[in-house]
């Protein structure tokens, strides 16, 4: 086409390099949602499951120990999600869930089934616990975003997905290679119907976990994580098919690809679009800021559901499936105007709800101290957000003046291991230190039996109203860092602390990325409190 144009003027070569700065100031001009990039959401979203329902997908993702739980997102494009509720507000099997006789840090909810069958929303989860504490939860809601309410208690089932096959029949797929099928009303196992449908390779020597269960032409999917230990051999996502529930599956690998500099990806599930497009949704680990989304493309090989590019790997980016749709985010600032607290945020386990208000002083979250406890992973109603990548800044403004002696508030880059903001009130005195936390779990009730907190910087502060604290954080390859800063104008930035606080994952303790907390707890006595202005947040990048 360009071709053409340029024949009819004479100086051709003056025009071609005219028209083509034409063409690169257009593309450099283009807006940067024309490109999809990965990861599709550089924060903590483990163990994805995605639906669509006309043209409307819906996500839910692993969040634990935090309050409210099993986080329902939803998009128009797989690109621009947002946080439109929680198939739960909080679990009361045990005192654990709000921190008394143990806590569920890395526990709670885990692996979410998300499906939408006969009109209704129906959601699957295990917590991963023993007893009790361990039954499955099946739970139901005309819309996504709720009410939702518990349908049934079965028996646990580790990592499990909830299937409906085309008469109606629902089956629950779980552990490595087992299967049963429920009764109609999901009320309880068919009996003799459990049964194992595979059996792992002699090198797969760890669980294939994280089982999702698509049908498409007839022919049952069962996509898993494959954690293989061989040499030359990595984490990888197998898939299992068979065109009948009761015979023989076949299996292969379905995509096996580091990315970005890290491990290799593995874990998710995969959804068509209206237009009949596939595309794989599949989680990485990423060190501090947790497992993060990417999203591939599905090729139909041979009746395999091949995930990546051409390459069979995950793209650097791709092209958009809607165009010119609305940004959105599931991390966001908050002035605390409303009279009801964001979707964006959770607590760290269950909230004590008289300890918190956003009405009685309008345009700020109350934080009271509604327990005495000796450290911050014992704090009640410590609220929290997600990190991102690459770059991100969160800054929190907070009034001191009802603090009492011995309260404790502040900002943390919070995980098993912390990086922590605290104003401690000392009597008179108010004292600003940037201290390093590392919390001991027991194994069976994540008890915490000790916190290491070594100070790092101390600040004695001059009868303060406000304070100002920010965390940033950067997760590019090789960095996991957080710099912590205080101002008491707002304005004027001063660093405090150690200049590089490396954050960490760890699968034993909390199992989630580093998140933002703004906190406030008592070691002495209960009645003072906090009053949070605003929370400020940028991911950068």
């Amino acid at each position: 086409m360009l071709q053409g144009i340029f024949a009819r003027f004479p100086n051709q070569k003056i025009m071609k390099r005219y028209m083509l700065a034409i063409v690169a100031l257009t593309l450099l001009l283009l807006p940067a949602k024309a490109v999809v990039k990965n990861p599709m959401l550089w924060a903590d979203v483990p163990d994805p499951d995605v639906i669509r329902v006309g043209d409307t997908f819906y996500m839910v993702s692993t969040t634990m120990h935090l309050m409210p739980g099993a986080p329902i997102m939803k998009s128009k494009d797989l690109q621009n999600w947002e946080t439109v509720g929680y198939v739960f507000d909080r679990l009361t099997d045990s005192p654990k869930y709000d921190m008394q006789e143990g806590t569920v840090y890395g526990r709670g909810q885990w692996a979410t089934s998300l499906k939408f069958h006969d009109g209704r929303f129906w959601a699957l989860f295990a917590p991963n616990e023993g007893g009790p504490m361990g039954q499955t939860y099946i739970c139901t809601a005309e819309k996504a975003e709720g009410p939702w309410t518990i349908h049934s208690r079965l028996r646990h089932f580790h990592d499990a997905t909830l299937f409906f096959d085309d008469d109606g029949t629902p089956y629950v797929f779980y552990g490595t290679g087992q299967m049963c099928q429920l009764t109609r009303d999901m009320q309880s196992v068919v009996e003799g119907s459990d049964r194992q449908y595979f059996e792992r390779e002699t090198d797969e020597r760890g669980l294939l976990e994280g089982t999702r269960v698509i049908k498409h032409r007839g022919t049952y999917y069962a996509l898993l994580i494959s954690h293989v230990f061989a040499p030359g051999r990595h984490r990888r996502e197998v898939c299992y098919r068979t065109t009948d529930l009761n015979g023989k599956w076949e299996k292969t690998v379905i995509l096996e690809s580091d990315f970005g500099g890290f491990p290799h990806v593995g874990q998710g599930t995969i959804v068509d679009s209206e237009d009949g497009d596939w595309y794989g949704i599949i989680f990485q680990d990423r060190g501090g800021v947790g497992r993060v989304f990417t999203l591939s493309p599905v090729r139909w090989i041979d009746g395999w559901p091949m995930i990546g590019d051409e390459n069979g790997k995950v793209p650097d980016t791709m092209r958009p499936l809607v165009s010119n749709l609305p940004a959105t985010a599931i991390v966001h600032s908050d002035d605390f105007s409303s009279s009801e607290l964001g979707l964006h945020w959770q607590w760290n386990h269950n909230p004590i709800d008289k300890a918190w208000s956003l009405t009685e002083r309008p345009g700020f979250l109350r934080l009271r101290t509604g327990r005495v406890v000796p450290n911050l992973y014992l704090a009640p109603n410590t609220l929290t957000q997600r990190m991102e990548g690459p770059k991100c800044t969160g800054a929190v403004t907070l009034d001191l003046r009802n603090m009492k002696d011995g309260d404790c508030c502040g900002l943390a880059a919070f995980n098993g291991d912390s990086g922590v903001l605290t104003i401690k009130k000392q009597g008179k005195k108010y004292v600003l230190e940037m201290s390093e936390q590392s919390v001991t779990l027991t194994e069976r009730e994540k008890a915490v039996t000790n916190v290491d907190e070594k100070v790092i910087e101390k600040i004695e502060l001059h009868s303060p109203s406000v304070i100002h604290l920010r965390i940033d954080g950067d997760f590019n390859v090789g960095r996991d860092i957080a710099t912590f800063y205080y101002s008491l104008d707002g304005e004027q930035w001063k660093e405090i602390g150690t200049a590089e606080y490396k954050m960490r994952f760890d699968y034993r303790r909390f199992f989630m990325g580093t998140k933002y907390a703004i906190f406030n707890y008592a070691t002495k006595k209960q009645g003072g409190y906090v009053d949070v202005d605003s929370f400020d947040y940028q991911r950068i990048g």
